[in-house]
């Protein structure tokens, strides 16, 4: 099979995927501060520490899917970019937005297939979607964010790990609410981006706090394939679990603070800038 025609079969399972995500969720189930300002929300928390003040800033939020993000960013004063693959992703975010009262501006395509202004954008956002992007044209992707920022542009980019064996046992148990062609990060693409971006940091979170996971599966008996453990993380409540959860937080600050041990973290957080 032609390159081509290999992407062009990826785009198109990666629409359909998101396409009945969509369909199957409910605008009045979303909380869109949970995502940001939950206390299980640490990578946008750490995210948000380091974008600073977000009004009047042009943030393109790539792979947006449902449009958390997108609204929320809104509602503190940006100018916000919706990009995503699947037309009823965007479908569902505009009732998203609608109901918050906040106007996007929706990009429905891959981003290979947009013409982005160059030196545009104050910020680029793009949750869980770098490991989507395959191996062969992460570095094609990342230059691309690059020329689309303007200067001193941030790009931030979170992404699950591929190190840890329990996370990837738990990825062979959830195929239904993951598509097949992602794949996790190396900490070797932190090499790409500091080949088009003047300073990279980067954070690594969840480590003996994925207790969580681990009750959701053998305690509460949820169905990965029913259930995504990564959305229902938001909808927990500190006044139940924080007696235990609070404490793993902090000896996960501790732990992931060692370079040997943040490879068993589940996600990175990357952020590049300009």
């Amino acid at each position: 099979m032609h390159p081509e025609d290999k992407i062009d079969d990826l785009l198109r399972r990666e629409e359909e995927f998101h396409d009945e995500w969509a369909m199957s969720e409910n605008v009045d189930d979303i909380d869109v501060n949970s995502l940001f300002e939950s206390f299980v929300a640490f990578e946008n928390k750490y995210t948000l520490e380091k974008l600073g003040n977000l009004k009047g800033k042009k943030i393109l939020d790539v792979g947006a899917g449902l449009g958390e993000s997108s609204v929320y960013f809104a509602l503190k004063g940006a100018e916000v970019y919706f990009n995503d693959i699947s037309p009823k992703m965007g479908e569902f975010a505009e009732k998203l937005a609608t109901k918050h009262g906040v106007k996007l501006n929706y990009l429905i395509a891959p981003i290979e297939h947009l013409q982005l202004h160059k030196e545009f954008f104050d910020i680029i956002y793009c949750a869980n979607l770098m490991h989507h992007v395959p191996k062969q044209d992460q570095e094609m992707w990342i230059k691309t964010m690059s020329e689309s920022l303007a200067n001193d542009g941030v790009l931030v980019t979170i992404d699950p790990l591929k190190y840890n064996p329990a996370i990837n046992y738990y990825r062979t148990k959830a195929e239904e609410v993951r598509t097949i062609d992602e794949e996790p990060l190396g900490f070797d693409i932190i090499d790409i981006y500091k080949k088009y971006f003047k300073t990279v940091d980067h954070k690594e979170f969840w480590l003996t706090t994925l207790w969580l996971f681990i009750s959701y599966y053998f305690i509460r008996r949820y169905n990965p394939n029913e259930i995504r453990y990564w959305k229902r993380i938001f909808k927990e409540k500190e006044s139940q679990i924080g007696w235990w959860f609070n404490p793993l937080k902090w000896i996960d600050k501790l732990l992931l603070s060692l370079p040997g041990i943040k490879k068993l973290a589940w996600n990175i957080v990357i952020v590049a800038k300009k």
